[in-house]
């Protein structure tokens, strides 16, 4: 891990594929046109200005930084390895980040000793073939209603992805620490995906990992809120079940993904513009 770190820390890293499923892609954090930014972009942003200052006093411009999102919204752990390990694998970047078996995680009876089984395999691959791979866990979901049931599970999965980490000398991003996507601000209103604010605190997390100077601290308490009363609560709630938890439950019972013909929103690597 030390050279890893060393490695990382020299300003080396001039592109980035970035794998995985609606939370790699961005969903929950449009852009003024509706296309979604996410956490993976905001890193590449950080990553792409490092690189831009890395090259010596008088000297030659560093290449331009390069960047690929090949994360699809929807995509089991199996539909990643198979589109998209092997596609990171050919763009042949410095870093790939590599978050992925939540959707797995969340179908009933799924076992996350088999998930992690599958996540390493695809691990193993990747890390023979990239210089860095940065690992995502998954998240505390205590405090998220529609997820708390399965917190024993996904604590499961998210030791596995840190025993991972280590035996293969990842970088891991930690988002079960992450105490400030615990409050309801981080995420977006169907409660399943972060909000832009979650997004940017899980991009400053990834890279403060990966030895950046970050803008600002993704643990910053959140400024106080007044409290809700039972009727804001309770519009809230039927609000959130009529316009996202029946359509889930609809795609779910049809066999339909949301990310049925969708592509990856960036499959090349190619330099990052403002």
């Amino acid at each position: 891990m030390a050279d890893d770190a060393k490695r990382l820390n020299s300003g080396v890293i001039g592109s980035y594929a970035a794998i995985g499923d609606s939370f790699t892609e961005g969903v929950g954090d449009p852009d003024p046109e509706g296309v979604f930014i996410g956490w993976a972009d905001r890193l590449a942003a950080l990553l792409s200005d490092r690189h831009s200052g890395a090259g010596p006093i008088g000297g030659p411009a560093p290449a331009d930084f390069r960047y690929a999102n090949l994360a699809v919204r929807g995509r089991l752990l199996d539909q990643i390895v198979e589109e998209q390990v092997p596609r990171a694998i050919e763009l042949g970047p410095d870093l790939v980040t590599f978050c992925g078996g939540g959707n797995d995680i969340l179908r009933p009876g799924s076992d996350p000793d088999d998930v992690a089984e599958r996540y390493e395999a695809a691990v193993d691959r990747l890390t023979s073939h990239v210089g860095t791979v940065l690992l995502c866990t998954g998240f505390d979901p205590r405090g998220v209603p529609v997820l708390r049931h399965l917190r024993g599970k996904a604590a499961t999965y998210t030791a596995h992805v840190r025993a991972i980490a280590d035996r293969y000398r990842c970088p891991v991003l930690d988002l079960w620490s992450l105490r400030s996507v615990q409050d309801r601000r981080a995420w977006s209103e169907d409660r399943l995906h972060l909000s832009p604010d979650g997004h940017t605190r899980v991009a400053l997390r990834a890279a403060k990992v990966l030895g950046l100077d970050v803008p600002g601290d993704p643990d910053q308490p959140w400024p106080p809120e007044g409290p809700r009363s039972a009727a804001e609560v309770r519009r809230a709630n039927i609000h959130w079940a009529r316009e996202y938890a029946v359509p889930w439950i609809g795609r779910r019972l049809r066999g339909e993904s949301s990310g049925d013909h969708v592509e990856p929103k960036r499959p090349d690597l190619l330099p990052l513009r403002p």
